[in-house]
């Protein structure tokens, strides 16, 4: 199970010792995959040696999912910090293809107008695509208004 409060380590030191022999040859092969791979095929490649270490250590797909959704649970509540400390540098961005960016110093939101969706970087780090709705839309209305003025 998930729970790092059962994280001790005796428990860690009891992983390591049963399978130091996958873990090292897993950093092996990311090793060489950084060196020679040059593309976003790099990254898919160590994510599934990442996942198939996790795999392999006993956790399942309950587990895997709970961690994504608190990783996307932090991710939004670092968005929204962002927007909320930044919401003065917000700078907005008409584009000739009809799309817009709203782009703070850690923060970049863009989006079609009426399309109810907006592409979210986060320290130059794709988060995803989220709905345009409450903080969000707010933050873009303002922003607008603002370059506007």
């Amino acid at each position: 199970m998930w729970n790092p409060e059962t994280w001790t380590t005796e428990a860690l030191t009891q992983f390591l010792e049963q399978h130091w022999f996958v873990i090292v040859a897993a950093i092996i092969v990311i090793i060489i995959v950084i060196k020679v791979v040059k593309t976003v095929l790099k990254w898919l490649v160590i994510a599934a040696i990442a996942l198939g270490l996790i795999v392999y250590s006993g956790y399942n797909i309950d587990d895997l999912t709970k961690v994504t959704n608190q990783a996307a649970a932090i991710a939004k509540d670092e968005v929204f910090k962002a927007m909320a400390g930044e919401a003065e540098q917000a700078e907005y961005t008409d584009h000739p293809d009809g799309s817009y960016t709203v782009k703070t110093p850690s923060l970049e939101l863009s989006g079609f107008p009426n399309s109810g969706e907006v592409k979210v970087k986060l320290g130059g780090v794709t988060i995803g695509t989220w709905k345009l709705e409450g903080e969000i839309r707010d933050f873009v209305v303002k922003a607008r208004a603002a370059a506007r003025s």
